[in-house]
Formats: C-alpha cells, structure tokens, sequence
C-alpha cells in the first residue's frame, strides 16, 4: 500500500504544550531517532522491536515482551528504560510474591498512632516487569488497576501512579515450565506484544566481538528528560487522525469478531489502543496525520494477542493469531483520498 501524502507537512494543529515550551513533531522525531539509535547498541538487529516499543511509550500503553529466554527482552526493557531520565524500577516476578511487593503495604506508625502507606515498586515512571508469567495469578492481578487506571488502591485509599506511566513486562512462552498464563483481561491492557527471534549470524557475532569486555548497557545514558518526555506524549496526542481511516482501523477490529476461527476477537480497547499507536508511528515518521499505513503497521503487535482462536491454545494458537490479523487486514478495503481532509 502506498500513500501520497507528503511525509514532511507539519499542520499548525500539530503542536503541543507540555510542562515546558511546544514540541513540534520534527522535535519529536528528531529525539525519537537519538533513542531508537541509542537502544539499538544494546539489542543488535531488532529495529522493528525497537520502534514498537518506544511507540508505546509515547501512545502512553504498556509493553507486552514475550519470547523464549535469552533472546534480550529484559536487555530491550532496561535500555529504553535508560534512555529516558526518569524513575525506573525493576519487578522481578518469582512464585513467592506477593501483591503487596508490587503495590505497597500501610505500616502502622507508633508516633502518629496511624498507618502510613509505603509505596511499591510500581510507583515509577517506568516498571520493568521480568518474567510477569512466573508469578501467581493473584500477583499477576495486582497490576491490573495500575495499567488501566494508572493508580493502586490499597486498605481502601487510592494512590495515583506518576505521570508518565510505563510498565514494560517479559514473559517466556506458556507452555514452559513454571509458568502461569496471562488470563485475557490482563492481555487486553498491553497496548503491543512483540518477540524478538533469534538473532540472524552477523548480529550475534557483533553482539560477542563488541561485549567481550563491556556491556554497551553500562555506557548508555538518557537522551530525553522526563520533562521532554512529557511534551513528546503531548505532541502525539495532537496527530490527526481523518474518519475515513478511524472507520478503517474499526472495520479491521471487528472483522477479527466475527471470523469464523475466532473464539474471542479483538476488544473496544483495542480500537482505541491501535489508533492510539497509530498516532505515535505517524510522528515518529515525522507527520502530523495517521494514514492507513500506519494502521496496518501496528495491527499485528495491539490485536495479536487479543484474538482467541477456536480450539488452538499454546505457542502455535499465537502465531496462527497474528496470520488471521495479516488476513483480515489484507481482506480489509483501503480508504482512498487524502488522509490530512477535514471531517
């Protein structure tokens, strides 16, 4: 599919305010582009992975890393962590944990006479969640207020989570040993899921010459303050996005409800999710509207692992999932016109 619109307009609704002065999207990409290369050093020939991930981070979803162990999901979470000045803590997801080591516990205070609340490692603006499937299911749903409404309620008072909010949680496949499923609900607040493969030859070898005696991780340093970080997110909220392709992105989300091979198609969220990501692949390629190609980019890491086949399960269901997203889209009609028209 090819578009025809110009890569380099910039409309004057573009630009946003933050904490500090405007952004405008050429802003956004150029920083987008210093941590796309600095994170690239760190995982070797998984751009693709890359700029999904930091798509999520500006589209203000959580990231969902799931693979076999080994490949570098933890290393992908830590360096883009890094690249971004601002709080970061690090879960890692063991049988023994308890919901309260993930939220925060009330500590009875003798000289107050009162509880004082001691916030959890979830109070961050970025949380690395390592190996999320290894921990019980109980734990596993200590996260779930915390990645839809960015708050944790705890003996009844609820706490909000800083602002911005990422959790960026790995997870080896299901059917390994030791491993407890994600039920759907928690599946569906993941904005993307994405695996990174095996490397090709030339990578790893790369990967052995350069880390024989350092990590590239330990020489990495942020790129973009919290405080850019913040102004990004709000120039990617100002992208436009045309009807035409808002009743594109709809038409591909419920065709997944009704094919004939799946038990469970993709969910409302999922539609708000996807054109939330859309808008942040078109600024990371420096436009200032979404075009159907941005839409078709990113169907396969928000609906993937939303959609439930029919009589499938395990790592083989996953990847048939992600053929029938690649379907339905191709079996999708294009928009035509101009993406940047008015409504």
């Amino acid at each position: 599919m090819t578009t025809t619109n110009d890569p380099t307009v910039e409309p004057a609704a573009v630009r946003a305010t933050g904490s500090g002065p405007t952004m405008s999207l050429a802003e956004v990409q150029q920083r987008a582009r210093g941590i796309l290369e600095a994170v690239a050093t760190v995982i070797d020939g998984k751009d693709g992975a890359i700029s999904t991930a930091l798509t999520v981070l500006l589209a203000e979803g959580h990231l969902l890393i799931e693979d076999v162990p080994g490949v570098g999901k933890t290393q992908l979470a830590r360096a883009l962590a890094k690249a971004v000045d601002a709080t970061v803590t690090r879960i890692q997801f063991t049988p023994d944990l308890l919901p309260s080591d993930i939220t925060g516990v009330s500590v009875y205070d003798r000289q107050s006479g009162g509880f004082e609340f001691k916030p959890g490692p979830v109070f961050a603006n970025v949380v690395i969640g390592d190996e999320i499937n290894r921990a019980s299911p109980k734990t596993q749903s200590a996260l779930l207020e915390s990645l839809e409404e960015r708050q944790v309620t705890v003996d009844g008072t609820t706490h909000p989570l800083p602002s911005p909010f990422l959790v960026v949680a790995t997870q080896n496949p299901v059917e390994m040993e030791g491993t407890y499923n994600l039920p759907e609900a928690q599946r569906d607040r993941f904005m993307a899921r994405i695996s990174l493969g095996y490397p090709d030859a030339r990578s790893e070898l790369r990967m052995l010459q350069q880390r024989e005696r350092v990590s590239p991780l330990d020489t990495l340093r942020p790129l973009v303050s919290l405080d850019e970080l913040t102004r990004m997110i709000a120039a990617v909220r100002t992208v436009y996005t045309a009807q035409a392709v808002e009743e594109y992105a709809v038409r591909i989300v419920q065709a997944t409800r009704v094919h004939p091979d799946v038990r469970l198609g993709a969910s409302p969220r999922a539609t708000l999710q996807l054109m939330r990501a859309a808008k942040s692949w078109a600024a990371l390629n420096g436009r200032g509207y979404v075009v159907p190609d941005d839409v078709d980019a990113l169907t396969g890491p928000v609906l993937g692992h939303r959609v439930i086949l029919a009589g499938r399960a395990g790592a083989g269901a996953v990847s048939a999932a992600y053929d029938l997203v690649a379907e339905v889209v191709e079996q999708t009609p294009v928009p035509l016109g101009d993406a940047t028209d008015a409504r």
